[in-house]
């Protein structure tokens, strides 16, 4: 990767530990530092994920069901609806065992994956239960195996079903071919097509990339691969039948929660994870490295927070999360 070192100022990393979120602490100690589990201080921060901060003020606003914003508003909701919250809660490590998650995660099951499929819907069917069948999404269905599995429900047979999904039906056509016909396809051109939906991509890759690595079926493991040829064909964030230009310019500005968009960032951060060293991510992780303060600190530049339950950081200012995430890719680089 033309020798690309990342150097991690200890006053960032003071920065990180200091600040009032726990999950953040936490995650810093853990993948930035390494810092094994059983040490007091990893802990700690485990512990107060759930009693300080972020995560027990969106708990709170959760209704009797489960559910945020009523029970046909777990989608469209946005974004202060169910696969919203779980989203969130799963980006910031809450407790998978707590029972206010736990519902949260079967009030999902029950109301938005398909039965027939094991795939997730944008609506519940009300006559027959779970999700609509025709309106089955691949963002949705990734956004959510990922954060069931991040929440601790990845030997659940009903998350199986929808892994086993992805790897079936998740496609990486890059608009040289004819648009794929028959369902799940046909619904919706925006996420089909001949050029599969970029976003939808990442959250199938992002989905996948959770599950341990020696618990990957032949399947996972070789959409894992197509998926990730298809990122790095687009370097990571460019038009790959024409490079000079950005899939979406909105990807080079960080932002945290993401929801259904993705940004540079993250998608560097599943090809990492996955061991990806490749030239085709050194413009992107140039972006990255370039967008550091003088103190090394990277700013929230991209938010959804007059949508939220709960507010996260502030727009324009330094943020934990970005600095955070940028430091694991760009040390993983």
């Amino acid at each position: 990767m033309g020798g690309r070192t990342a150097q991690i100022d200890p006053g960032t990393v003071s920065w990180l530990l200091d600040g009032d979120d726990p999950s953040v602490r936490y995650l810093t100690l853990t993948n930035l530092l390494g810092v094994p589990p059983d040490d007091p201080d990893v802990v700690a921060a485990r512990a107060a994920i759930m009693t300080e901060g972020t995560v027990p003020r969106i708990l709170a606003a959760q209704l009797d069901d489960g559910h945020w914003e009523g029970r046909d508003r777990f989608y469209t909701g946005k974004y202060r609806g169910t696969v919203w919250q779980l989203v969130i809660l799963a980006e910031l490590v809450a407790d998978g065992d707590d029972p206010r998650v736990r519902a949260a995660c079967e009030a999902i099951l029950r109301d938005s994956q398909d039965r027939e499929s094991g795939a997730f819907s944008t609506a519940r069917a009300k006559r027959d239960g779970g999700g609509l069948h025709r309106q089955v999404i691949p963002c949705l269905t990734g956004n959510m195996v990922w954060s069931l599995v991040r929440l601790g429900m990845a030997d659940d047979p009903r998350v199986q079903r929808a892994v086993d999904w992805i790897a079936t039906y998740q496609r990486f056509d890059d608009g040289d071919g004819d648009a794929p016909t028959g369902w799940p396809y046909e619904p919706y051109e925006i996420c089909w097509g001949r050029h599969t939906c970029h976003m939808g991509v990442v959250k199938a890759l992002k989905a996948l990339a959770t599950i341990p690595a020696d618990r990957r079926s032949p399947e996972v493991e070789r959409t894992l691969a197509d998926g990730a040829e298809f990122l790095l064909r687009h370097h990571v964030h460019k038009r790959s039948h024409d490079l000079t230009q950005d899939s979406k310019p909105g990807w080079r500005r960080f932002g945290f929660p993401l929801m259904y968009q993705t940004d540079v960032l993250e998608i560097l951060g599943i090809l990492t994870s996955l061991g990806y060293r490749d030239e085709r991510m050194a413009e992107a992780l140039d972006l990255v490295a370039g967008k550091a303060d003088a103190d090394g600190r990277w700013r929230l530049a991209s938010t959804f927070n007059d949508r939220f339950v709960v507010p996260i950081e502030t727009k324009g200012e330094p943020s934990r999360w970005v600095t955070l995430r940028a430091l694991q890719v760009l040390s993983a680089a």
